[in-house]
């Protein structure tokens, strides 16, 4: 991870805190002399070649992206408005139309990609107008994997000009390219199910148009910020942190001394004050030091204890790749009026899929350390990089402790149960009454969640709505066969467990991995009952 580099107050000239056309010329030509390090440490430059982004990287299992081709024009005049006035409605596919002032749009957002520099544009929706938006390129791996004419995620900021312009009350959109997820559903579907049990960001899809041409399908997910925090807990007072992705992380909330310093590299504060700080530090140091049996009554005061139970839940029954249980990081942080803290779920998009690789790699999150490569429980490679080789005992099902955390839709449920850097697993499950609630919650998204009869109308709502779309989508990372092949509600019969989406263009379809994930955690919450 790197820290954002700060151009802003270098070129604004005439102190309005964005950069116009001439000073953002500036500031290229400074980049241009003056190269950020590549993240990583690869070599290589924009659109190497491939699947590789700017950094250099190169896809998980060696797939190529689909050739990119321009989409077709479409005006505001020729789309009527959406029937839902819901931005993020189900049933509704709004496009949105971004443009820029500048011809080579995309060039430049990559030249200001891990700034603090955002590109100005006009946002038009449904026939209105949203002038001096500010547009960035977002992601880490979603990004840098991703060569330039492909899809990548953008962060459109609607009070960047207009500090009081929403749309439809939301001044944040988080615009994402469903990189490694060829049903365009993983996060999408994950909000639908989180949001039945805690507070979670809503998703749908969207089309998006740039510069008058169709860029295709994106997933329209809601940001982590004060009107977040107004609607799903009536105030937008408290401390909220992001923990951002990593898969070094120890953002899961493990104690690491009195050292404020130490927690401000783990943990983004986007509000609060010193006493959110020692707060956050106090909880961490509760949850490590607290024998079992008195760590309940100690940490009801300071922490939300059933949807933490749902989050985790949620988190390792759905296996989302990038979820708490595997990298310790991805998710935010709140703590409320009351000074209890809440987790919410952050990137959604690698869920619904087994947790392991294809032959020779380990399993995603689901092995012990991995030749120093990255943390136990972490991915099966180190971010940006190649899949890392399987060791000795890195795979076979989880019996509840160590780092095993099992293999494809046979993940553990109590998985990492002796992992240091989760303690919110390996402590507050330890406790046996909150272990059994625990369980009785995976069940729950098992028995109910996961029943096709429920998931799979969704999935088919979705697959009729944006299909089309999809197949005419010339800038997306997936070919039209595999969105087909894996929201189909009768999947092609397998040999055995599908490799996971992300390792090449085979992979799980929606319906299997529901089916078999079920089955299992069925089976495996009973047993551990007994």
């Amino acid at each position: 991870m790197q820290s954002e580099r700060k151009l802003l107050a270098d070129f604004d000239k005439d102190g309005n805190k964005q950069l116009n056309q001439e000073e953002r010329a500036a500031a290229r030509e400074f980049l241009k002399a003056n190269p950020a390090q590549q993240r990583g440490g690869f070599p290589g430059g924009p659109g190497g070649g491939g699947r590789r982004g700017p950094g250099g990287f190169g896809p998980r299992g060696g797939a190529e992206e689909t050739p990119a081709t321009p989409g077709v024009k479409i005006s505001p005049s020729e789309v009527s408005p959406a029937g839902s006035s819901d931005l993020y409605a189900e049933d509704t596919l709004r496009t949105l139309f971004l443009d820029f002032e500048n011809a080579d749009w995309e060039k430049e957002l990559e030249d200001f990609h891990g700034t603090d520099v955002e590109v100005p544009a006009t946002l038009t929706v449904d026939g209105k107008k949203y002038p001096g938006v500010g547009v960035h390129f977002r992601g880490m791996s979603s990004y840098m994997m991703v060569s330039a004419g492909h899809k990548r995620s953008l962060n459109v900021s609607l009070d960047f000009s207009d500090k009081k312009q929403k749309l439809d009350g939301y001044k944040t959109l988080n615009l994402l390219n469903s990189h490694e997820d060829g049903s365009f559903l993983s996060a999408v579907l994950y909000s639908h199910i989180a949001r039945q049990h805690i507070a979670a960001p809503k998703a749908n899809l969207v089309r998006v148009v740039i510069n008058g041409e169709n860029w295709g399908v994106y997933v329209n997910q809601e940001q982590f910020n004060k009107d977040f925090i107004q609607e799903n807990f009536r105030s937008n007072k408290g401390a909220r942190w992001k923990v951002r992705g990593s898969p070094n992380g120890r953002g899961g909330l493990d104690y690491a001394g009195e050292d404020l310093a130490v927690y401000k590299e783990r943990y983004d504060m986007k509000d609060g004050t010193d006493e959110d700080w020692q707060a956050l530090i106090k909880l961490c140091k509760t949850l490590s030091q607290t024998p079992a049996g008195e760590l309940e009554a100690a940490v009801a005061p300071m922490l939300d204890i059933d949807s933490v139970l749902w989050f985790l839940a949620l988190d390792c029954g759905l296996i989302n790749g990038d979820g708490y249980w595997t990298r310790a990081s991805d998710f935010s942080l709140y703590r409320d009026t009351d000074g209890r803290f809440h987790l919410i779920p952050g990137d959604m998009n690698e869920a619904f899929r087994p947790s392991g690789g294809g032959p020779g790699f380990g399993p995603r999150g689901g092995g012990g350390d991995r030749g120093g490569f990255g943390p136990p429980g972490g991915e099966g490679r180190p971010e940006g990089g190649q899949p890392r080789p399987e060791g000795p005992g890195q795979q076979g099902p989880g019996a509840g402790g160590g780092n095993r955390g099992g293999e494809g839709v046979k993940l553990d449920p109590l998985t990492g149960m002796d992992n240091e850097r989760t303690p919110l697993r390996s402590k507050l499950l330890a406790v046996p009454a909150l272990k059994a609630r625990y369980l009785e919650k995976v069940r729950t998204i098992a028995q109910e969640n996961l029943d096709w009869s429920k998931l799979g109308p969704v999935v088919a709502k979705y697959r009729e709505l944006a299909g089309k779309e999809i197949a005419a989508d010339t800038r997306k990372l997936s070919s039209t066969e595999e969105f087909e092949k894996l929201t189909a509600d009768q999947p092609a019969a397998a040999s055995g467990e599908e490799a996971p989406r992300g390792f090449g263009p085979s992979s799980m379809a929606l319906r299997t991995f529901a089916d078999q994930r079920r089955a299992y955690l069925l089976s495996a919450t009973a047993a551990k009952k007994e």
